[in-house]
């Protein structure tokens, strides 16, 4: 009696390993289905996120992460991202008419994510950007595996955003990196108030800074001050939501200030300020926020009146005014 018994669980066991082999990229939440998350002892030093014709390369250096392999790049956000991927886990599965409507039907293109140490593959994903839910994304492991939607305990943000293939949201939010030893001259325009303008420059080839066509009464110490403000001037954010048209009329609108930094290499930078509606174009005025636009920063930006108003001051500034 023994003998069929045992036969028996045999065949039963090797039918359940065959089904298991089969079918283990459709269970839900089987491993090979579900395991998105880096193991928290890996060390991560490359990410590559790609998207059609679009390709991010992240890699880290012995002090520092690169993009695109010599590029600079926000290392916070990088680091961000790092801790999301040792600790996403999943939060629901996906049905397939969520799926088929949120993404085969919007034609959504997945992000490949592939997360490497060294030159050592450790995880590769798909990521789905979604607005059907409050972390901003559908993973899978594979085109073929069940969908979930991935979040981190603890987080209730979009982490889907931090899965972009586009160079420009991972650029230093970097306005202006400039010392002054390394300015010759600011012109400071003010198209609101244009008596309010001023130009200062370099005295010389020696450390000291003037205003130009002021003779008495202003303060050096304020000039010096002015400059140095140069040295760390960062913008908020790219927005990610503006239509062309809306783009082209700030671009063709006279901008509030114009501030043309010109630097002793022979080097020229130019930051154009438009004033910004909170609602469109015909809400009310933002008092925290501008429209913005430099010559070698791709497209428009948002920056703070708290990071510009030590650059935005008055003629009357500099002589105690």
């Amino acid at each position: 009696m023994k003998t069929p018994v045992l036969r028996y669980l045999l065949l039963i066991a090797l039918c359940g390993a065959v089904l298991f082999f089969l079918f283990r990229d459709h269970i839900p939440f089987g491993r090979d289905n579900s395991d998105f998350a880096v193991p928290a002892s890996s060390v991560i030093t490359g990410i590559d996120l790609v998207q059609g014709d679009r390709k991010v390369t992240l890699r880290k250096t012995e002090n520092d992460w690169t993009l695109n392999k010599s590029g600079d790049v926000r290392k916070a956000q990088v680091l961000t991202l790092v801790k999301i991927l040792k600790e996403i886990k999943i939060k629901s599965p996906v049905s397939g008419d969520v799926f088929d409507n949120e993404v085969v039907k919007k034609k959504a293109d997945a992000v490949r994510v592939v997360v490497y140490h060294n030159h050592r593959p450790l995880k590769s994903f798909f990521v789905y950007h979604t607005s059907s839910n409050n972390f901003g994304n559908i993973m899978k492991m594979k085109v073929n595996s069940k969908p979930y939607i991935v979040y981190v305990p603890g987080y209730e943000d979009n982490i889907g955003s931090f899965f972009s293939a586009d160079e420009l949201y991972w650029m230093p939010y970097i306005v202006f990196r400039t010392v002054p030893s390394q300015i010759r001259s600011v012109a400071f325009e003010n198209h609101i108030e244009p008596s309010a303008s001023f130009v200062i420059e370099r005295s010389g080839s020696g450390p000291y800074f003037h205003l130009q066509g002021i003779l008495h009464g202003v303060d050096s110490v304020r000039v010096w001050r002015y400059v140095s403000y140069f040295t760390a001037v960062s913008f908020e954010s790219r927005p990610d939501t503006l239509s062309a048209g809306f783009i082209r009329g700030i671009e063709q609108a006279e901008p509030a200030y114009t501030i043309t930094l010109s630097k002793t290499d022979g080097k020229t930078e130019i930051l154009r300020i438009w004033e910004r509606m909170k609602d469109g174009k015909n809400g009310e005025k933002d008092t925290d926020r501008v429209w913005a636009e430099k010559n070698d920063v791709s497209g428009i930006f948002v920056m703070r009146y708290f990071d510009l108003d030590p650059i935005l001051k008055k003629r009357s500034w500099f002589t105690g005014g």
